[in-house]
């Protein structure tokens, strides 16, 4: 499994947790800084030895790892280049001009075995216009979530998985909140190993 832009290691870690012993994932952060916590959060959670960090750039990184991966997920830059954030981290980790969605699959693309999936959380007009993109360069989308608060207020996030070969799709829309404040059963499922109050 790949976890491309990274960051502190979060989705690397919950990939772990939700992956037999058998699996290695590698995390590739641009980020010397966050990687650095990415390797101490792997190294104190229980997978260490599964989970391998590398502070490289994506596209050095595509060029040495052709195919390997059944799995790659990435939460990319989503903000068109505007106004510089005075921290350069985090405006590489908000802006696609380190990473544009062009290239991200064309990596992707590079990086992803014959039968595997591609997976992307972005927000839900930036998502659409991804999706779009995919299917420009030949992805196909297996899978899409559409998830708002509430299941009566506008979507803010799409959930994608993409593939290399067609495939029936299948959506659905996750609230996560009830109209009451509390968490639909359907999120509470989903989230349900990650938190210590479930």
């Amino acid at each position: 499994m790949l976890d491309i832009g990274s960051g502190s290691g979060l989705i690397a870690l919950m990939l772990a947790q939700r992956s037999g012993d058998e699996v290695t994932i590698d995390a590739v952060e641009l980020d010397e800084a966050a990687a650095g916590q990415a390797r101490e959060n792997a190294a104190e959670s229980p997978w260490p030895q599964r989970i391998r960090v590398h502070a490289q750039d994506i596209h050095h990184y595509a060029q040495q790892h052709a195919a390997e991966y059944d799995l790659i997920v990435s939460n990319p830059p989503y903000f068109e280049p505007a106004v510089a954030c005075r921290d350069q981290a985090r405006h590489n980790a908000r802006y696609t001009e380190t990473l544009t969605h062009e290239a991200l699959l064309a990596c992707a693309a590079q990086l992803l075995a014959a039968q595997g999936t591609f997976c992307v959380v972005l927000p839900h007009d930036i998502g659409a216009e991804f999706e779009r993109l995919a299917q420009q360069s030949g992805w196909h989308t297996a899978a899409k979530v559409n998830v708002s608060d509430r299941a009566d207020t506008p979507r803010h996030r799409m959930l994608l998985a993409l593939t290399r070969r067609e495939t029936p799709l299948r959506e659905q829309a996750l609230a996560i909140k009830q109209a009451d404040g509390g968490y639909t059963d359907d999120f509470r499922r989903l989230i349900a190993d990650f938190y210590l109050f479930y």
